[in-house]
């Protein structure tokens, strides 16, 4: 068995399980049930993007893919930092309703803003 013969394998399987992946991840992005499970789903899905597009750039041998694939990978990287911001303002509590939907649940609202502008 030759070298490419292993490195088309290889890239057929890397294909396979990203389809698989990106079938769970639409499945978490439809149910949900929160807004940051959402979110994750959207980060996993564009860190499965940027794998299918360095699969590509392996099996074509096109290093114009690489860019691409970093350029996909920075801009999922600020989203997330983007959106973790937005939550941390918000004041989203970990079962993804704000503060003032969890007044009944008092241990589920998470710090005040009180403890988060103290040094």
């Amino acid at each position: 068995m030759a070298t490419s013969d292993i490195l088309a394998w290889s890239v057929s399987i890397g294909f396979a399980a990203l389809l698989a992946g990106f079938g769970f991840i639409f499945v978490r992005l439809i149910k949900g049930p929160t807004l940051p499970d959402r979110v994750v789903a959207l980060d996993l899905l564009t860190t499965l993007a940027t794998a299918f597009i360095l699969l590509l750039a392996v099996r074509n041998g096109i290093g114009a893919f690489l860019d691409v694939a970093i350029s996909l990978g920075l801009v999922a990287f600020l989203s997330t930092v983007a959106f973790a911001r937005y939550v941390m303002f918000r004041g989203l509590n970990r079962h993804g309703s704000s503060r003032e939907e969890s007044a009944d649940h008092p241990q589920d609202a998470g710090p005040s803003t009180e403890d988060r502008t103290r040094p």
